[in-house]
Formats: C-alpha cells, sequence, structure tokens
C-alpha cells in the first residue's frame, strides 16, 4: 500500500469515528474543493472553550492539513493568523508538543486527541515553550492585561445566544 493510500485511509478513518464520537461543542469537518467534492487533506474545525474559563461561550476556528505523510507526520493545525496566546505564532500555527514530530507526536494520536490538546492549551499556556513574544511576556509579568486581552479575542469569537 503507498503512503498516500494510507494517509488517505487513515483521513478516512478519522472522519468516520470523529462523526460518531466527538466531544460536545467542537465541530471537524473537511472543505468542499472548487468542484464540490470533498478535500480530505484540508479540514476546519471549532474549539469551544473551556466552562469557567476565560475562554467560555467562544468557539474558535482552526484550520487542519494533512500532508502526504500523514499519520506519519502531525498535520499543520493552525488559528487565525494574529490569534492572541502565548503559544500560537503569529501566523497562527500552534505550538503544542503533540503536533510536533520531533517531541511528542505518535501517529495513533487521534483528531479527536489534538483537539481537545488545543483546547486544554488555551486556559493552560505553557511558558517554557513561547511562539509569541508579546502574549508570553504579558502572560509571564501582567496576568490582568493578559486577561483583558484574551476576554477581547473570545468577544471577537463568541457563540451567538
Amino acid at each position: 500500500m503507498s503512503v498516500r493510500n494510507l494517509c488517505d485511509e487513515r483521513i478516512q478513518q478519522e472522519r468516520k469515528n470523529w462523526r460518531k464520537d466527538h466531544p460536545f461543542g467542537f465541530y471537524a469537518k473537511p472543505v468542499k474543493a472548487a468542484d464540490g467534492s470533498l478535500d480530505l487533506r484540508t479540514w476546519v474545525a471549532g474549539i469551544p472553550g473551556k466552562p469557567q474559563t476565560l475562554f467560555e461561550n467562544a468557539t474558535f476556528p482552526i484550520t487542519i492539513s494533512f500532508s502526504e505523510e500523514y499519520p506519519a507526520k502531525p498535520p499543520k493545525v493552525k488559528f487565525p493568523a494574529g490569534f492572541y496566546h502565548p503559544n500560537v505564532y503569529p501566523s497562527g500555527t500552534i505550538c503544542l508538543s503533540i503536533l510536533n514530530e520531533d517531541q511528542d507526536w505518535r501517529p495513533a494520536i487521534s483528531l479527536k486527541q489534538i483537539l481537545l490538546g488545543i483546547q486544554e492549551l488555551l486556559d493552560t499556556p505553557n511558558p517554557k515553550s513561547p511562539a509569541q513574544e508579546p502574549a508570553w511576556r504579558i502572560f509571564q509579568k501582567d496576568k490582568e492585561a493578559y486577561k483583558k486581552k484574551i476576554i477581547e479575542q473570545t468577544k471577537k469569537y463568541a457563540n451567538p445566544k
């Protein structure tokens, strides 16, 4: 079986598993190509903020790009460019060990585990792995200013009532 077929097979399986069992409030689906077919390599997803955190009552959009080398290599996962968080690069790329092939990525990690890991990272930034200096510095030195910025950003992604 070719690498490409393995990748496509795994993504199909992830899609099937996700549709059967995904956490409440989350969504993840392949995007539609220009011809109306599904592009299984590119997904849009939403991660709800956890209750009782600065992120609650909002759903944060991400894009997931699977390369031909998936699951040997992790997918690329991004928030919109400019997303404010100590562990998110200005480009939107998320700095999380399970998404790094040189750290904790394992081919057995599921889409569900990735999205839950990102949800956890939102409210519990890793100060040892800064990706964005201004957010990291404020998170370290001025918790009130950090809180204010997160509340501001969360309003942008607030769930409609």
